[in-house]
């Protein structure tokens, strides 16, 4: 599970030992323990939220997969503000001042 052997995990324990001593060691490992057994709840409400919250297909009723991203950005005749739509001036291109009127200074 977490990469250690059997005689490296022993060894931790002979060192703990011999820091925290006897009567601290159970005391401590049942901390760390319960801070591990908390971290692995967590982290499987935090995985089952985010699953619940991309399932597109339940949650709006379309399934991701039906859509085409190149129908997605072709422009619908409707769209007025793409540049596909503009017109042309004589010299083929785009007039960015059409509609536009100046007033003349008096």
């Amino acid at each position: 599970m977490s990469g250690i052997s059997g005689s490296e995990f022993l060894l931790l324990c002979l060192i703990g030992l011999l820091v925290l001593g006897p009567e601290r060691l159970p005391r401590v490992a049942s901390q760390i323990g319960s801070w591990l057994g908390q971290a692995r709840r967590m982290t499987r409400v935090m995985k089952r939220q985010l699953e619940e919250e991309l399932d597109v297909e339940k949650n709006i009723g379309i399934n991701p997969k039906d859509f085409n991203p190149d129908e997605l950005l072709t422009p619908r005749d409707d769209d007025t503000f793409s540049p596909l739509h503009t017109e042309e001036d004589d010299d083929g291109e785009p007039d960015v001042n059409e509609g536009v009127t100046e007033e003349k200074p008096a």
